[in-house]
């Protein structure tokens, strides 16, 4: 962690959060380049964002009626040696989940920005040109000093027969997600009370060009102290990195990944969102797009366990490369 960037970013959410000055924040996955920004201060062109209907831009374009939309995933030979390293930590008891990832390159005649308007999702982020996302995953939001947590693992394509029937009776993904639950548990008990798992195991459906996907999710909440406004940044910094989208035990999974990812996430995985003076709200930066080097890449990935197959971990991480649909 860069101590001088994410302590600096902390105290920012903090302040802004006791005097309830709106903004909102984006925090990559190393916490080197985290950005707060007060909404007085966003210039529309640059950022575009809809967290659930907060949003600084109005309007939804409709997807053109065709689009050219081509991915190329790494090889799967490529991949296989990341899984292996990973699965060796595995099975040698360093980690019990860790969500595995790599870039696609993709070509598209759609622009970032396009792609932001006509996607659906619950976050929408569109950042400089930079890069876009339109992330399914809520990381946590905070209302009336309640933090809810709905970490999301399982995904299966919406077309697949009994595909709900499939996803929930699973012994991999049941292993998966109940180690998911139990982490963020105790993420949340760091700093909250009375830590419940209210929910378990309920299905989302995700919209995409290319048919519909299920997804597995939780909801997990605690109570946080009367000041946590004037801890906002705090709270947020102590459940960094998200552990849906890395593992557990947590510090030692980080550590395998970066061993065996191809190179650092940046702002994919981090997280985003926005404190409108009164509550919280804030996504996982999944189902994420970015320039790099003249070309768009597509991150994506899966978690992995001691159950997991490399040839169906490598075609989630590949299915999971699309565009939503309206």
């Amino acid at each position: 962690m860069n101590i001088s960037r994410s302590s600096g970013a902390a105290m920012t959410m903090n302040m802004l959060g006791e005097k309830e000055i709106p903004f909102i924040f984006i925090i990559d996955f190393e916490m080197k380049a985290p950005a707060v920004i007060p909404l007085s201060e966003i210039e529309t062109g640059d950022i575009l964002y809809n967290f659930e209907g907060f949003s600084n831009c109005e309007g939804e374009i409709p997807a053109p009626k065709s689009f050219n939309f081509r991915k190329y995933p790494v090889a799967y030979n490529n991949y296989k040696k990341a899984f292996d390293i990973v699965m060796n930590n595995l099975e040698t008891g360093n980690s019990y989940l860790l969500n595995l990832t790599f870039p696609t390159r993709i070509e598209t005649d759609l622009s970032l920005k396009e792609i932001f308007f006509m996607s659906r999702a619950k976050y929408r982020l569109f950042y400089k040109d930079q890069f876009v996302l339109f992330s399914p995953e809520i990381f946590v939001k905070i209302s009336d000093g309640i933090i809810s947590s709905y970490p999301m693992k399982g995904t299966i394509r919406a077309e697949i027969e009994d595909a709900e029937s499939k996803i929930l009776e699973d012994e991999k993904e049941l292993a998966e997600h109940i180690t998911i639950v139990d982490l963020i548990r105790n993420d949340l008990s760091i700093v909250a009370k009375n830590v419940t798992v209210k929910k378990f195991r309920y299905i989302d459906r995700v919209r995409t060009i290319n048919g519909d996907l299920l997804q597995v999710s939780s909801e997990i909440t605690g109570e946080l102290p009367d000041n946590w406004r004037s801890r906002l940044g705090e709270i947020i910094f102590s459940l960094l990195p998200a552990g849906s989208i890395t593992g557990a035990p947590k510090r030692k999974t980080v550590e395998i990944i970066k061993d065996a990812e191809s190179d650092s996430r940046g702002y994919y995985t981090g997280v985003c969102g926005y404190f409108d003076g009164e509550s919280l709200n804030s996504g996982v930066m999944i189902r994420f797009i970015e320039k790099r080097s003249g070309a768009m890449y597509y991150r994506s990935g899966g978690g992995i366990t001691v159950y997991s197959d490399p040839v169906s971990e490598y075609k989630e991480m590949v299915d999971k490369v699309y565009v939503t649909a309206g």
